[in-house]
């Protein structure tokens, strides 16, 4: 058994996934501009790979299950492409925790399936997760992961860069964890200036210094492109509440339990977007009551002082298929 976990920790060292800071993934340098005199529409969502559904409950979270049974899988991410099809006035669509080859998942590739639904939209993936085997919960390991962030759009952007954020848990945990990240889409517009629509998935289950230094960084990004001129839109699962968030819940009790919530004056002039009616997270200690199930907002936008926002609304779903809930988001560029 000592020699089995010195193997498997050396061959998981060695072939290790190692992200560059930042990653091309697609570039067009001729690509079309688009308009800055009409409104846009966003939609984020982390779909949970399709395993944790409203009877789920999970380990890393308290909970005793690993993986749903594979028909329940297929169901939910079934049922997730029939939500994502009939949205069809969406012009950017974020989505988190989408697996292309997983054990977790059964090596259903979520990625190819919500790539076809909009087959005319451009399509990007950021991996965040690559890991050839995670070895927890012993009895029941976890096994391989290929995961990552899609961003569909229903135009063709200029580049799409995968920015590593800063840091990640100590050796040997660290080697079996997911490499965080953001993906950033440039659209070209009109006026020579660019849309940045960035798709974000902070870290979750550290004690906050992860999370604070991947601020930190994002931050400093965000001021440069806005003082370029730039129009910048940030949307995803921060794994943290907006500030100064105070929710008005008409179903669902509230999850302060190891809350941790942005700094207020992390960007003063900018605005973040959100809906504090409806609830976008649930612990999975336990699978989901309505009545007892702690609940949260940790899905949201952050907008630049140069976009107004026009609407956004928070998608009740009762946590059906997904430990998370879709947010809406309409702007107009000023």
């Amino acid at each position: 058994m000592v020699l089995g976990f010195v193997g498997l920790v050396g061959y998981a060292t060695l072939s290790d996934y190692r992200p560059d800071p930042t990653a091309l993934v697609f570039e067009k340098q001729d690509a079309k501009a688009i308009s800055i005199q009409k409104n846009y529409k966003f939609l984020i969502w982390n779909i949970g790979y399709g395993g944790l559904g409203r009877d789920m409950d999970f380990f890393y979270d308290g909970g005793k299950q690993v993986r749903p049974t594979r028909q329940i899988v297929e169901e939910n991410i079934s049922a997730i492409e029939t939500f994502i099809a009939r949205q069809n006035d969406i012009d950017f669509f974020l989505f988190q925790e989408v697996d292309q080859k997983s054990k977790r998942s059964y090596s259903v590739d979520g990625y190819l399936k919500i790539e076809k639904l909009f087959p005319q939209f451009h399509s990007s993936f950021g991996k965040n997760y690559d890991v050839f085997f995670v070895p927890v919960p012993p009895t029941d390991p976890l096994g391989s992961v290929l995961s990552g962030l899609q961003t569909l759009a229903r135009f063709e952007p200029v580049s799409v860069i995968r920015h590593s954020f800063p840091g990640n848990y100590a050796w040997p945990q660290g080697l079996f964890m997911l490499d965080r990240c953001f993906l950033v889409s440039r659209y070209l517009l009109e006026t020579g200036k660019e849309l940045l629509v960035i798709n974000t998935h902070n870290s979750a289950y550290d004690d906050g210094s992860l999370r604070s230094n991947q601020m930190a960084y994002l931050k400093n990004f965000l001021i440069q492109e806005y003082e370029k001129g730039n129009y910048v839109i940030v949307g995803g699962d921060w794994n943290q509440c907006p500030p100064n968030f105070n929710p008005e819940f008409r179903l669902n009790p509230m999850d302060n339990e190891n809350r941790m919530d942005i700094e207020k004056d992390y960007l003063p002039e900018w605005n973040w977007a959100y809906d504090r009616k409806i609830p976008t997270n649930r612990r999975l200690v336990a699978p989901y009551d309505q009545k007892t199930t702690l609940t949260t907002v940790i899905d949201f936008f952050l907008v630049s002082p140069n976009i107004e926002v026009k609407q956004v609304q928070g998608i009740y779903l009762d946590f059906e298929h997904s430990d998370h809930h879709p947010v809406k988001l309409e702007v107009s560029l000023k």
